[in-house]
């Protein structure tokens, strides 16, 4: 787990750095003996997952990590018979390669930020 918390601590301004999901439910990759790449499953019901704290090292971006990690998420929603699977991102593009799509069927994820305290 300590792996994975510095490989997400790369990238302050666009993960959650709090309340990640257990060590069990992360997919990896690893070069060199190296964690490049994680990306984690979490389930909320048999109705919904998130496929979260995708994260991949600078030096390793761009070689299709990333595609499967969330291809490992995706495998393992659909063997838990998740129905959908969401991701909360700035990358549209990047899932909507993968088959995400926004405003499916009218749904839009809307968040309220709290100040910090």
């Amino acid at each position: 787990m300590a792996a994975i918390r510095g490989l997400i601590r790369l990238f302050p301004g666009q993960l959650v750095q709090r309340n990640l999901p257990r060590v069990t439910s992360f997919f990896v990759a690893s070069a060199g003996g190296r964690l490049v790449g994680c990306c984690a499953l979490q389930v909320y019901s048999k109705r919904l997952a998130e496929a979260r704290s995708l994260a991949v090292h600078p030096d390793f971006q761009d070689l299709g990590v990333a595609s499967k990690l969330v291809e490992c998420c995706i495998r393992r929603a659909k063997e838990r018979g998740v129905h959908e699977l969401f991701a909360v991102t700035s990358q549209t593009s990047f899932f909507g390669r993968l088959g995400f799509a926004t405003f499916r069927r009218e749904k839009t994820a809307m968040f309220y930020e709290l100040a910090a305290g």
